[in-house]
């Protein structure tokens, strides 16, 4: 099931999970937090068929920088021939993905189990 979890910047945390690799964020997701947590991103979404899980669960703070970070992992992922899940529940980064409308190509699960267990066919593939 779940193997250790890796902190690798106060804003990120990752593990493994039933072949996905899950990137936890935590705290306020902005330009700081974006310029540390990219590379990690970039290497978890660079594999070819690269299975990912998105939590953003932990957030207290999401802004464009954000928005860029989900934007860039979905592109990686889909050219790479992988899936992309998001999980999210806080209420205004809902609605920020949707007026963006990215809530139409990732759209947000409200569990990592509903993620984790989520059929293929919607892994934001449009």
């Amino acid at each position: 099931m779940r193997n250790g979890t890796e902190t690798l910047t106060p804003h990120l945390h990752v593990h493994r999970d039933r072949g996905y690799t899950v990137l936890e964020f935590h705290g306020e997701i902005d330009i700081i937090a974006a310029l540390e947590t990219v590379p990690f991103l970039d290497a978890a979404t660079g594999r070819p068929g690269a299975q990912v899980v998105l939590d953003l669960r932990h957030i207290e703070f999401f802004d464009c920088s954000g928005l860029r970070l989900l934007h860039r992992a979905r592109l990686r992922v889909l050219d790479r021939g992988g899936r992309l899940r998001l999980v999210c529940t806080h209420p205004l980064t809902l609605r920020i993905l949707q007026v963006t409308g990215l809530a139409a190509h990732l759209p947000a699960l409200s569990t990592l189990e509903e993620a984790l267990e989520q059929p293929d066919a919607t892994s934001g593939s449009v």
